[in-house]
């Protein structure tokens, strides 16, 4: 009898190694891909150079290799580097999505599991007695004890694929998780670049008003002066008196947005905002890092390879392969299940033989289960699987068309602020030298100073835009490579065997 029932467990251990996987193999779903982008190629490229890089163009999905440094060095910036590099390892959000992937890589491992045997033993004491008043039974009225220590051994050979569909999705949804890890430290790194170059242009901002408020005083002295002389009329005095106020208000203003902003990159870097300072230089000063240096370098005519480095792509399409996967498990609930178990021991009901050979028991068969009807349960659950497969392959190619129209969005947004810069420069010095020659008029008594306090309040709302476009500039920089995956790539999810084992 042993003999047949080892026969059996062998049969159907060979028949589970040559068992098959059902269900759909995974197939990456196309996505739509332009030839080039329409965003137009800045003044100093040659169309040539445009026409050359549109050729470099393939279907975008995960596949560049290709290593990066950290993407903010190229800002020059040493205080913004240090910053950078504390997101990854302080930041609580970036913490979070650290411990969503490790969830599900235990997830994974716990899936992978179910390819070996379940080992289970047991061990009791207990003891019985059977009413007296019951006939035509040996043990009425006897309290027996029962010693007893067993274990069993069962498993469930993988004939139709559903334990390996099931590891195959799980892998997948560890690696999508993966991939949202990069995507959060991306999204906290770039949030920070983007905040701190606001700081800066805050600084420029304040640094403009200062040197503008010291003007206005020299100009509310002269006028003063001028007043007591008999030039000037009082309402020149008052004049100049409003502005410097007015001025001082905006300066005080900016004392919130500065703070709010230091704030914002302490919560960013993990420390507590009451605890956190931080002195950056302005925006555009001349001895300090200098930002825009690295509008320079930044690469305009893209081809679509650098888009397959973003992480969210990756993890949509990973998440189209776990969809899949789980088709493949619903598919398996049609099959009917087959478990081997054996089970062995020994009990007894005396202490002193339950260690004895005769007190031994074990029992070995295979168990074939197999669901004749459920009123369509299996099949609505392969109809959700397939519906929930079909949902991610949309969301995977509305993320590809997402990451296009970003990059679309900042490459043009770029090249229309360095136009926008440029002729807001010209306007800035033609604003100066219209008050220069102004206010060579008003103390030579030509006009009044209404004049000149109109031309002031155009002089320093030019210099403000000014500055104010070079932190768009920054920020749709730092948009720019945040669109471009951060030199991130696929290269850097983990393999099928790193998220099937626990760390």
């Amino acid at each position: 009898m042993m003999r047949a029932s080892v026969r059996i467990v062998a049969g159907l251990t060979i028949a589970a190694s040559a068992g098959c996987a059902v269900g759909p193999d995974y197939v990456r779903p196309d996505v739509p891909v332009p030839a080039a982008y329409k965003s137009q190629t800045p003044s100093d490229v040659p169309p040539a150079a445009s026409a050359a890089a549109s050729q470099d163009w393939k279907p975008a999905h995960p596949a560049d290799a290709k290593p990066r440094a950290p993407w903010w060095e190229a800002y020059g910036d040493p205080q913004l580097n240090a910053l950078e590099e504390r997101v990854a390892t302080a930041n609580q959000t970036v913490a979070a999505a650290a411990a969503r992937y490790r969830g599900a890589r235990a997830a994974a491992a716990q899936a992978r599991s179910a390819y070996f045997p379940t080992i289970t033993a047991n061990a009791a004491f207990n003891q019985s007695r059977v009413s007296s008043n019951v006939l035509y039974k040996s043990s009425a009225g006897i309290t027996v004890p029962d010693y007893l220590v067993d274990a069993q051994i069962s498993w469930e050979p993988d004939l139709w694929g559903r334990i390996s569909r099931a590891v195959e999705g799980g892998r997948a949804a560890a690696q999508a998780s993966a991939a949202d890890l990069q995507s959060a430290i991306l999204s906290m790194q770039a949030e920070l670049a983007t905040n701190y170059f606001d700081l800066r242009g805050t600084v420029e901002e304040e640094r403009l008003l200062d040197a503008t408020l010291q003007a206005y005083e020299k100009a509310l002295a002269l006028t003063r002066d001028r007043f007591a002389g008999g030039v000037a009329a009082e309402s020149d005095v008052a004049q100049a008196e409003e502005q410097l106020r007015a001025t001082q208000a905006q300066r005080i203003d900016l004392e919130t947005t500065r703070t709010s902003l230091v704030n914002a990159i302490a919560i960013l870097v993990g420390e507590n905002p009451s605890n956190f300072a931080l002195d950056v230089a302005p925006l555009n000063e001349a001895h300090s890092p200098h930002p825009s240096a690295a509008l320079a370098v930044l690469p305009l005519s893209v081809p679509s390879a650098l888009l397959e480095r973003r992480p969210d792509i990756a993890a949509a399409e990973r998440r189209v392969a776990e969809a899949n996967a789980r088709v493949g498990v619903a598919t398996a609930a049609f099959f009917p299940n087959l478990l081997l178990a054996a089970t062995g021991g020994l009990e007894a009901t005396r202490f002193t033989s339950w260690l004895e050979a005769p007190s031994r028991f074990w029992s070995l068969g295979p168990q074939l289960a197999f669901t004749v009807l459920d009123f369509g349960g299996r099949a609505a659950a392969q109809d959700a699987a397939r519906a929930a497969y079909d949902e991610n392959v949309a969301d995977y190619r509305q993320t590809v068309l997402t990451a296009f129209g970003q990059v679309e969005d900042n490459l043009n947004a770029l090249e229309v602020l360095r136009r926008e810069s440029e002729a807001q420069r010209d306007a800035v010095d033609a604003a100066q030298r219209a008050l220069g020659k102004v206010s060579n008029r008003y103390e030579n008594g030509a006009i009044t100073y209404l004049s000149v306090v109109v031309t002031q309040a155009i002089v320093l709302s030019d210099q403000r835009t000014a500055v104010r476009i070079e932190r768009r500039r920054m920020a749709a920089s730092v948009a720019l490579v945040k669109a471009l995956g951060g030199g991130w790539t696929t290269v850097e999810l983990p393999g099928a065997e790193a998220v099937s084992q626990r760390d």
